[in-house]
């Protein structure tokens, strides 16, 4: 099931609103988990037993981390801590391999050996690498709480949740299940308890036009752009032409941000509806001027997760080599989304820029190119990424870069970019772009403030009901969208 359907806008997703705030609010929680398991279960009936499996995994590692930690029953020392700690870290990790991996190791030893191998037909479980990721994060946060961790942030301690509803709720919680944001332990851990969480209008509303945003972006910008990105990718590269290479990268570079920071913006307005507050997960990456600012406004759930439990814990720029520790990280970020060779060479790529913006940093501190410069070889690096993540078969996505160089290409062209871009898309492509650009920091300062006061959440003034006038329309163009298109791919949902 996903958001910019139609069984999850009249029927699923008012179902649970209704129910959640009818209802007393000490069944609050297990209304929230049984809607959650049955939106999970909406995918494949089977999958909800290996969520299961890691909520009841990590709840028992959580308990016994804190029960040796128990000075009045244990001597509490870190051995049985750390065992307890390794062990879950295998669970989790394990079941990630078996279900993600373990068939691309099978064929590519198969590949190198030339042996014949039992290859097992393995389903992917939808959003298993979120939800195993946030599995993974409470006990770790938990450990490094019980020993005093200075990788714990003051005020930010993990307590060990006794309740095993709380902690199913944190990981199967259906707005963020599928594909994000990553959502910590720690950052929410206080939402948790029934009774904790406070509902008011203004964070209801203010979660219905978040939501609303994100449903436009998917709706009316993601499909309507990948539309066209998938018919590029799909044609013949030796006929598609310059022009066209280069419309089909750019549009699936659009097209990926729109899909998944719509996704993000709607799971972040759903928490708000139900009282929960999401860490942000995108900060307009396009308008980066490397790749290291790239990472810190891409994704940024995952890329602080990375940093916090591989990153720092491998020394991060303080101990051993960081470069290795960089290349290590990237080349995790490119496994995470996928069992494929491309995706690891995406993480390669994006690693490898950072290694060389890093030396550059080192070697030659005051250097600076002027800041359009900048951007166009941070755009060009993370287009060029995009086919590589787009195509996942190092040839094919090779072959498509040299078809946007003009390599190796026919003198005959398939379709012109007029072929593509009707007047429709045109607009929509355009749209997408301006979209893409934080107006209120680069206007002029009064007219940065007006539109930062017309954007602003409130609850009186004409800015206000203009606002949601306008709002209210855009819903009305997303559902029709919706309703009529039968294009309605989550690009993320695979991961």
């Amino acid at each position: 099931m996903v958001f910019s359907s139609v069984i999850f806008l009249f029927f699923f997703l008012p179902v649970m609103i209704i129910g959640y705030y009818i209802l007393p609010k000490k069944l609050s929680n297990l209304f929230l988990v049984l809607g959650s398991l049955f939106f999970y279960a909406w995918g494949g009936p089977g999958y909800i037993f290996i969520m299961l499996a890691s909520i009841a995994g990590n709840y028992l590692f959580g308990l016994l981390i804190d029960l040796f930690g128990s000075k009045e029953r244990f001597c509490a020392s870190l051995l049985p801590r750390r065992v307890t700690l390794v062990v879950s870290v295998f669970y989790n990790l394990g079941i990630l391999f078996y279900f993600k991996y373990y068939t691309f190791l099978l064929t590519t030893v198969q590949d190198i050996t030339g042996k014949e191998l039992v290859i097992p037909e393995i389903v992917l479980p939808i959003g298993i690498s979120f939800y195993t990721f946030q599995g993974m994060s409470y006990v770790i946060d938990v450990y490094r709480t019980s020993v005093g961790s200075p990788l714990i942030t003051p005020g930010k301690e993990a307590r060990v949740q006794k309740n095993p509803l709380n902690l199913a709720l944190y990981i199967s919680m259906f707005p963020q299940l599928i594909a994000g944001p990553i959502v910590r332990y720690t950052d929410i851990q206080k939402y948790l308890p029934a009774g904790e969480r406070k509902n008011s209008l203004s964070q209801f509303t203010g979660g219905v036009e978040r939501f609303i945003i994100g449903l436009a972006k998917k709706a009316i910008l993601a499909n309507s752009i990948g539309e066209v990105a998938d018919k590029i990718f799909g044609a013949d590269v030796r006929y598609l032409g310059v022009p066209v290479a280069w419309l089909g990268a750019v549009c699936y570079t659009l097209q990926i941000y729109y899909d998944f920071s719509g996704y993000s913006d709607m799971a972040i307005g759903l928490g708000k509806i139900f009282g929960f507050e999401f860490m942000e997960n995108f900060n307009y990456p396009y308008i980066s001027r490397s790749v290291r600012e790239f990472w810190r406004r891409w994704h940024i759930s995952l890329s602080t997760w990375l940093r916090d439990y591989l990153y720092i814990p491998l020394g991060g720029s303080r101990k051993g080599n960081v470069y290795w520790h960089l290349l290590i990280v990237f080349i995790a970020t490119g496994l995470w989304h996928g069992a494929a060779w491309g995706f690891l060479f995406w993480g390669l790529w994006h690693g490898l820029f950072l290694i060389v913006e890093r030396v550059l940093r080192k070697n030659r501190p005051g250097f600076h190119l002027p800041p359009a410069i900048d951007w166009l070889y941070t755009m060009l690096v993370v287009i060029l990424g995009w086919v590589l993540f787009k195509l996942e078969e190092l040839p094919l996505a090779l072959s498509y870069i040299g078809a946007m160089f003009g390599l190796d290409g026919e003198e005959f062209v398939g379709f012109s970019l007029r072929f593509y871009l009707d007047n429709r898309m045109l607009f929509i492509l355009l749209v997408a772009i301006l979209a893409a650009i934080p107006w209120a920091q680069v206007l002029p300062r009064r007219a940065a403030n007006s539109l930062a006061s017309f954007t602003m959440e409130g609850d009186g003034g004409s800015k206000t009901v203009l606002r949601r006038a306008l709002l209210l329309l855009l819903l009305l163009v997303s559902i029709m969208f919706v309703v009529n298109s039968t294009y309605n791919p989550f690009i993320y949902f695979r991961f």
